[in-house]
C-alpha cells in the first residue's frame, strides 16, 4: 500500500513539473509576442515563399522571428551586375601609354585610316607644333584606309612647321603612302613593309551625279598621290603609276632603294 501511494506521488510530481515547463514555455512566447509584435498583427503583408526574410532596426524581422534565429537555408543574393563585356580595342593604345608618347612627342597611326582617326591624328600633329619646333615623330601602321581621310593628315604636316618624321612600324600601304610621301623624313623598321597600291575608293550611295563627283574626286586625289611619290622618289610618274595598278610589295631595304624610305 505504502509502495503504491509513493508510486502515485511520483507520479503527480512529474505531472505537475510538466505543466509548470509548458506555462513557462507559454509565458516565454507571450512576453517575446509582446516585444517584437508580428509583423501580420501590424497589417504588414506575410513574407511569400522564397522571399528573404528581412530584420529591422529592432530586430524584427518579416517572418516573424527576431534576430538571431537559426536560418538554416538563407537565400541566395544575386550576382551584382557587370555589364556585356566589352570587346578589345587594338587600334588604341592605353590612355597612360599614349599620354607619355605624347610628352615625348610621338604620335601613333595604327589601323585602317578613317576620317575620325584622321581627325584625332591631326589635332595631336597640330598640338604638339603649336608647344614647341622639335621634330615630331609619327609612328604608323596601316595597310590602307581612306585616301580623303589621308590628305586630311597630309593638309595637317603640310601646315606645320616642326618637321614630320614618319615611321613605318609593320605594314603600310593604300591610303597612308600620302602620309608618307609628305613626311620630311621617312625612315622604316628593318621588318617592315610597304605595298604600293591604289587605295580603296569609299562606297557612295546617292544619285548618278553624286555618284559621279564623288568619283572625279577620287581620281583627283588618286593622281595627287602619285604626283607626290613621284616627287619624294625620283621615280617617273608613269612608273609610279603602273606599281600602283599592280600593287607591288616593297621590303624596307627595297624601300630604300626605291626611294620611299630614307633610312632604316
Amino acid at each position: 500500500m505504502v509502495a503504491q501511494q509513493h508510486s502515485g506521488g511520483d507520479v503527480r510530481d512529474v505531472e505537475v513539473r510538466r505543466d509548470q515547463c509548458t506555462l513557462g514555455a507559454l509565458a516565454r512566447t507571450r512576453r517575446r509576442d509582446h516585444q517584437y509584435p508580428h509583423p501580420t498583427i501590424l497589417g504588414a503583408p506575410a513574407p511569400t515563399a522564397g522571399t528573404p526574410a528581412l530584420a529591422g532596426p529592432d530586430g524584427t524581422r518579416n517572418d516573424g522571428r527576431v534576430r538571431g534565429d537559426h536560418d538554416p537555408y538563407p537565400p541566395r543574393q544575386p550576382d551584382p551586375w557587370r555589364g556585356p563585356p566589352q570587346p578589345p580595342d587594338g587600334t588604341r593604345l592605353p590612355a597612360w601609354l599614349e599620354e607619355r608618347l605624347f610628352d615625348r612627342r610621338t604620335v601613333m597611326l595604327h589601323g585602317p585610316l578613317t576620317g575620325p582617326v584622321a581627325s584625332q591624328v591631326a589635332a595631336a600633329l597640330l598640338t604638339l607644333d603649336a608647344m614647341g619646333r622639335e621634330a615630331v615623330q609619327l609612328h604608323v601602321a596601316a595597310q590602307d584606309g581612306e585616301l580623303g581621310a589621308a590628305f586630311a593628315v597630309v593638309d595637317a604636316i603640310d601646315a606645320m612647321h616642326a618637321p614630320v618624321h614618319v615611321v613605318v612600324t609593320a605594314h603600310l600601304g593604300g591610303a597612308t603612302l600620302a602620309v608618307l610621301a609628305a613626311a620630311d623624313r621617312r625612315l622604316a623598321y628593318r621588318h617592315a613593309r610597304i605595298r604600293l597600291a591604289e587605295p580603296r575608293a569609299a562606297a557612295v550611295a546617292g544619285t548618278a551625279d553624286e555618284v559621279a563627283i564623288a568619283a572625279g574626286q577620287y581620281l583627283r586625289e588618286l593622281e595627287e598621290l602619285a604626283v607626290r611619290l613621284a616627287q619624294v622618289t625620283g621615280q617617273s610618274r608613269s612608273r609610279v603609276e603602273d606599281d600602283l595598278s599592280t600593287g607591288r610589295t616593297l621590303t624596307a631595304e627595297e624601300a630604300r632603294e626605291y626611294g620611299l624610305i630614307d633610312e632604316i
